[in-house]
């Protein structure tokens, strides 16, 4: 299965899920907060430490991580983390595909961070 097909599926089943359970009182909004907050804790740890393992084969030529893997871990979240491990490692900052998509999975994703808290606080 492709990235994008799955990242279309996460996507389409947490949407169903807010639906179905119809966040509205604020115990079940702060508890949504929280549960945003872990995820993107531990996608961005998680993403940091594939980044460095990554950097760390390649400086001992062994099997690296494929940059699909790279990327698709910033895309589902973990773009701060990327960014943070590119800059300590030294690690994919020449690729443009990494310095110029990085911070654009990181601008899109606050967009959506921003649009799916509005969402939350109207209701």
């Amino acid at each position: 299965m492709s990235f994008w097909r799955m990242s279309s599926i996460c996507l389409s089943t947490l949407s169903l899920w807010l639906t179905i359970t119809g966040i509205s009182d604020t115990a079940g909004r702060r508890s949504c907060y929280n549960m945003l907050l872990k995820y993107l804790l531990v996608i961005n740890v998680l993403t940091f430490t594939v980044y460095g393992i990554d950097k760390w084969k390649a400086r001992r030529g062994r099997w690296r991580v494929p940059e699909a893997t790279l990327l698709g871990l910033a895309a589902l979240g973990g773009s701060v983390g990327a960014w943070l491990a590119m800059q300590l490692f030294r690690h994919k900052t020449q690729k443009k595909k990494f310095r110029y998509g990085v911070p654009a999975i990181f601008v899109l994703q606050l967009a959506a961070v921003v649009f799916f808290l509005n969402t939350l606080i109207r209701h």
